[in-house]
């Protein structure tokens, strides 16, 4: 069982959920968060160099069984990507979970995914 935690560009939610959808992945949690990271601001107040301003992001959890893996980081690829390739499309990061546990029927593992 993996942790995909996908963070992306607010305008491409619609996209990657559509497309998420139609790769048959519909459990996912979307949070909203903010970030910089490469795409950053430097900017000067009064002769000083000021801190980046965080930039509105969204994040996508979703927890998938081993096979399903590779669906879904293509198709997150496939779909939050703008046409020009632009820095902050966003990234992708891969944990392994140890377990899953369904509270309502106390399933674990990838039953309860």
């Amino acid at each position: 069982m993996k942790l995909i935690t996908a963070i992306i560009q607010p305008d491409r939610l619609d996209h990657v959920r559509e497309a998420l959808i139609q790769a048959d992945i519909t459990r996912i949690t979307v949070s909203r968060v903010t970030g910089h990271g490469r795409q950053e601001d430097i900017e000067f107040y009064r002769g000083q160099k000021i801190a980046p301003n965080l930039i509105p992001k969204i994040r996508l959890d979703i927890a998938v069984n081993d096979e399903f893996v590779d669906i879904t980081v293509d198709t997150i690829i496939k779909s939050a990507t703008h046409d020009s390739g632009e820095i902050g499309d966003g990234k992708i990061f891969i944990t392994s979970l140890e377990e899953c546990i369904r509270i309502r029927t106390r399933e674990r593992g990838g039953k309860a995914i």
